[in-house]
């Protein structure tokens, strides 16, 4: 997301759904759209848990949750806390597995003092 936010779009399906602070954005032009009016950013990732996802609520494909939480501070604001949960579901090639999200849901986390 910091340095290389051209390439993020890559990284999910084509139908994929990115809700951000409860606004949705889907599909791969719409996500792109999103990322490149985000100010510049830095991330820093506090907290890292996956889990699979069990097969039965997936129809059979393998997908694992990955839950993240930590700061980020965008350009011109002040720093603030996030957590960001997202499907990473694999896709079978002829000859490769890839992994791509297909659901992702940001939101940052501010308390009242």
């Amino acid at each position: 997301m910091d340095k290389r936010r051209r390439a993020l779009t890559r990284l999910y399906l084509d139908k994929a759904t990115l809700i951000w602070n409860g606004n949705a954005v889907s599909g791969q032009e719409a996500l792109n759209e999103f990322f490149e009016m985000l100010p510049s950013s830095e991330f820093q990732v506090n907290v890292l848990d996956c889990q699979p996802v069990h097969e039965q609520a997936t129809q059979s494909q393998t997908t694992v949750l990955v839950v993240t939480c930590g700061t980020v501070k965008f350009d011109g604001n002040k720093q603030r806390y996030f957590n960001q949960n997202f499907l990473l579901t694999a896709q079978a090639t002829s000859n490769s597995t890839v992994w791509k999200i297909a659901s992702d849901c940001f939101r940052f986390q501010d308390w009242a003092n």
